[in-house]
Formats: C-alpha cells, structure tokens, sequence
C-alpha cells in the first residue's frame, strides 16, 4: 500500500474515532462507527493472503451487525421518547440492546468469537491498532450512556469476559491470539467498573492501552508471532528482554507494577459496592490470565544463557 493511501486511511480511522467522542447525536456516532470500521478493512487485508481476507471479513461482518443494533436501539429510543440525544436513553429495551451491540463491537465474551480469528489474520502492528485505538469509540458510548445502561448485564458481561478471556488464553501459542484473549480479559474489568465508577474506567482503559502498545511494539521489534520466537528474544536485544518481561507481569497484574492499580481499585470498588462474590470471581479469573503471562514470561526470559535453550535459535 502506497503511503500516501495509508496517511489517508490512518487519518479517517482517527476521524471515525473522534467524530463518535464528541457527538450528542446518535447518528454522528454512528456515522464515526462506520467510518472507523470502513478505514480498517483496508488496513488487515493489505497482506494479499486469503488469512487476511478471511480477517477483513469477519470484522467487516461483526462490527456492522454492531452497527446495525446500535442503530436500531436509538431508533426505538428515540420512537419512544423524541431525542436523539446520546445522553437522554432512558427506553429500557433500547438500553439492553445497546448493551448486547456494545459488547459485540468490543468482543466482550459471549460475543469475542471473531477478536482471536482477526487478530490471527493480521499483522501484529494491525492487531495494535484493534486492540487499542478501536475500543476507545464502543468505550466512550458506554461511558456517555452509563447512567442508563442495565448494570447486571454489563457486570455480567464483565465477569463471563474475564473467565473466558483468562481459561481460553491457556492453551494459544500465538502471541497475537494470547494477546487477543488478554484483550478480551481487561475489557472485562473495564465492562465490570463501568456502572459503578467511571473514573476507575477511564484509567483503567488508559493503563490497559500503554501496556498493550508497549508489549505489541516489543513483539513488533523482535518479531515474534510465537511463543517459541519470544524464547529467543535476547539473542536480538537483551534490553527488550527484560522489557517485555516487565510488561508481561504488569498485564498480569502483579503488584509492584503498574497493572496492580487498576485491579486493586476495581476490587476495591466492588467490595464497597458490597459485591463480594462478584470481587472473588473476578480476582480468581485474573489468576488464568496470570498463569499464560508467566508461561510467556518463562519462554522470554527465564530460559536465558547458562540454562539449557528450550527452543531453537531464529538462524
């Protein structure tokens, strides 16, 4: 793809994107959702291979039912009440569909069965970009309508994402689907603080969005797509090494490092909310999530020289 194409569709993603954050009227923010999903098409098929193809389909297909359901739902709302307006969705019906169409477009488990297919299909610096730039619209509506929104279906849709996003992610060898089911599990936490405190949310999404951009850009310079190629990671910059690990065990959560704070003021929140139950599910989920950072962790840098290699070097 020529540069200058790319300047132009980059460009239209971040439009998309920021013409839905700063609209009232729900069919500006839909007209931002649309956008954003148009300009990314291009941007996972570039590959010319039929994988990529697949991937472009398969998102192409999600986030327009998506779309389609968050049209419908401000249609009814505004048949019922006469507003357009994104902040006034006081129609319950509108607000539980909105919910279900919010979560497809951000893979929020039961609905994440495409996030592991597309990211497998594109290339690690696209799989970047729709892990991090292409939650911030679906979360910026969730946070103009959280007043609104049913709170026990976005709790539970906090709680199924986390489990599954932390039990699925045990068995992947690709880093990019490990860190698609990561994804799906931190989108979790944010879906599970969404209706009980935004601040929490919006930091929470802030830490998320560094760690992943970091850790996707140290898998971009050592250009590993596997568990095996991290293995082999100090052989091109011990320095990302000790990096990658750093970040590995912060998405984990562990807590000196930075992923703790969210976690903990989520828990905390939850235990005020007196939501006990919920709390001790979501802190056992994050434990499944934990066990594949530290597989990964244990391939990256714990198998360095004078210890037996258990893989083969990239020459």
């Amino acid at each position: 793809m020529s540069p200058t194409i790319y300047t132009i569709i980059l460009s239209s993603l971040a439009t998309g994107t920021i013409v839905t954050m700063t609209s009232f009227h729900w069919l500006m923010a839909w007209i931002g959702l649309e956008l954003n999903t148009l300009a990314i098409i291009p941007v996972i098929s570039t590959l010319h291979h039929p994988r990529s193809t697949e991937a472009a389909t398969k998102y192409f297909l999600t986030q327009a039912a998506a779309s389609a359901m968050i049209l419908f739902s401000s249609m009814i709302n505004a048949w019922n009440t006469g507003t357009w307006d994104i902040t006034q969705m006081s129609y319950a019906p509108s607000n539980i569909l909105l919910s279900l169409a919010l979560a497809l477009k951000l893979g929020l488990a039961p609905a994440h069965f495409w996030l592991p297919e597309v990211l497998q299909g594109s290339t690690l610096l696209t799989a970047l970009i729709i892990t991090t730039w292409q939650k911030l619209a679906p979360m910026s509506l969730i946070y103009m309508t959280m007043n609104n929104l049913p709170s026990t279906i976005l709790l539970m849709l906090g709680l199924t994402s986390s489990a599954i996003g932390g039990g699925s992610g045990l068995n992947q060898t690709q880093t990019r689907k490990i860190m698609a089911y990561s994804s799906i599990a931190h989108v979790g936490w944010l879906a599970m603080i969404a209706s009980i405190m935004s601040y929490i949310m919006i930091m929470n999404l802030m830490v998320y969005w560094m760690m992943t951009t970091a850790l996707f850009t140290s898998l971009i310079c050592s250009k590993s797509k596997t568990i095996q190629d991290t293995a082999t990671t100090w052989t091109t910059s011990p320095t990302l090494d000790i990096i990658m690990m750093l970040l590995l065990l912060s998405l984990g959560g562990l807590p000196p490092l930075t992923g703790f704070l969210p976690k903990w003021l989520v828990l905390e929140e939850l235990i005020m909310q007196n939501l006990i139950p919920m709390a001790t599910a979501m802190a056992t989920s994050a434990l499944l999530s934990l066990f594949f950072y530290l597989r990964l962790t244990y391939a990256t840098t714990l198998t360095l020289p004078p210890n037996t290699l258990q893989m083969k070097f990239k020459w």
